[in-house]
């Protein structure tokens, strides 16, 4: 056999990159176990590749460029002659190694701008829900200041109770709405699984009768509740009750009571 023939016609490399067929890469492997100098040559071929495919990784991508050069410097006198004559398979490897790191950014730089349009996507969502709760806010500010500058609103402090001393709340009652406005900023939050629930009383004799419960009391950032009244109403009182209320009021959980002036 033709030694350098053998190693000048690129099957040493084909070798190594697996693309042979069974039977021609049987017929290599014996040719290397019978002559030393293909064995050398594969394990120089191997190395290169190697370093080249190191060279792939996405945060070194100067190394990748560095090392093509070096493999594609035609000029280097370190390189033997033969070497040179096999300079298109390096070129070959070299830009396909170039176009996977290539496509492995733009994948990345794709996947960044979508993460940061998403981004901003959100964001602006988020803006715009704040806007609207604070056109919200402040259109429910501008009614609660109507409804309390009216002169025909009836104002009724509820004081605290035994069980709560502390506690205080005031409702506003549109009669000619059907409307009480309950601020209950000055009650101490539920415990888990209790609520408010406010009641219109008759005094004579003494009937409660439910309006409402200040449902998301600690949620509601400015603890006003409007809750529809068509009662009579000559008091309010307000008690706290078990998740979902209760038909009758818990006396021993008045909290708040108030009556109506006449």
């Amino acid at each position: 056999m033709d030694i350098n023939k053998y190693i000048e016609s690129g099957i040493l490399e084909l070798y190594v990159y697996g693309a042979l067929s069974e039977e021609e890469s049987a017929e290599v492997t014996q040719n290397i176990k019978q002559y030393p100098e293909l064995e050398k040559e594969v394990e120089e071929i191997e190395a290169a590749l190697l370093d080249l495919s190191a060279a792939v990784a996405p945060n070194n991508p100067q190394f990748l460029i560095n090392s093509i050069k070096q493999k594609l410097e035609s000029g280097n006198s370190s390189i033997p002659q033969r070497k040179r004559t096999r300079i298109p398979a390096y070129i070959g490897w070299a830009a396909s190694l170039l176009l996977l790191v290539g496509l492995f950014f733009m994948f990345n730089k794709n996947r960044e701008l979508r993460e940061s349009l998403q981004a901003a996507q959100a964001e602006k969502a988020q803006i715009e829900s704040q806007i609207a709760d604070a056109r919200n806010d402040a259109q429910k500010a501008e009614d609660l200041l109507s409804v309390v500058l009216d002169r025909n609103i009836i104002r009724v402090p509820l004081e605290g109770q035994e069980v709560a001393p502390n506690a205080y709340a005031t409702v506003f009652w549109d009669e000619t709405r059907d409307t009480a406005y309950i601020d209950a900023k000055n009650l101490p939050a539920p415990p888990r699984g209790m609520v408010y629930q406010v009641w219109s009383l008759k005094l004579s004799p003494l009937t409660p009768s439910s309006i409402g419960m200040l449902d998301n009391f600690e949620e509601d950032e400015n603890k006003v509740f409007e809750l529809p009244n068509p009662n009579a109403s000559e008091a309010f009182g307000i008690t706290l009750e078990p998740e979902g209320g209760s038909e009758s009021p818990t006396m021993e959980q008045l909290y708040t009571l108030g009556v109506v002036e006449s």
